[in-house]
């Protein structure tokens, strides 16, 4: 049984109004991408990396390896036109037969814990399909003026975590619109998902406040 983590990043910096994709952005002289691959191989140094990259990104990614000197062992797939083609080229690397778990992460989220992560993986064990969620503390207000009950929602983080051949089973479905993340592909399948707490330092980084907040949590 091998444990595998998925890490997409197909980001283009076009939020971030930079040039460069905001995954190979430095924050505390590291590019976000590293950080966020360093959390994985803390967490267990025998998980089986595949980072899904635009394959016209590869390259440079290969030149920062070499400029860093970043050894954490890892394969790359190609990205694809959606995040749905993205995670199925990422999971074509792991052997049809593989029996055990795979998490799917964003690369631009660098700040999971290690004890979330691992209570992921943990929880996948027993439920096959996992989201790691914090609460919503704003007021959650629709369209049209009226406001929802908060403690009704959760917002979901990364990594999204399952049974291998239940995701590969999944990923058989024809791709839809209404796929905006690996877990409603599987809940599409007829899979519950099981929400696990997640840690609110878990960020998203896709705008230059994001950075801010980047830097701050590096201290």
């Amino acid at each position: 049984m091998s444990n595998y983590v998925i890490i997409v990043a197909g980001g283009k910096g076009l939020r971030m109004g930079s040039d460069l994709p905001k995954q190979f952005i430095p924050v505390k002289g590291l590019p976000i991408l590293m950080r966020t691959m360093q959390r994985f191989y803390d967490y267990d140094k025998n998980l089986n990396i595949i980072l899904v990259l635009p394959k016209h990104q590869q390259d440079y990614w290969k030149q920062l390896c070499e400029e860093y000197h970043f050894d954490i062992p890892h394969q790359i797939a190609d990205g694809g036109e959606t995040r749905f083609h993205s995670s199925a080229n990422g999971l074509s690397l792991i052997p049809d037969d593989a029996e055990g778990l795979v998490g799917i992460h964003d690369g631009v989220r660098p700040f999971p814990s290690v004890d979330v992560i691992a209570r992921c993986y943990e929880a996948a064990a027993k439920f096959k399909a996992v989201v790691p969620a914090v609460p919503v503390v704003e007021t959650l207000w629709k369209t049209e003026g009226c406001t929802e009950d908060r403690n009704l929602f959760r917002l979901g983080q990364t990594p999204q975590t399952f049974d291998i051949q239940l995701l590969k089973r999944a990923f058989r479905q024809p791709y839809d619109e209404s796929f905006t993340d690996d877990a409603s592909v599987v809940k599409r399948y007829g899979q519950p998902i099981t929400l696990i707490e997640g840690n609110p330092e878990n960020i998203k980084i896709t705008k230059p406040f994001d950075l801010k907040v980047a830097e701050a949590l590096c201290l």
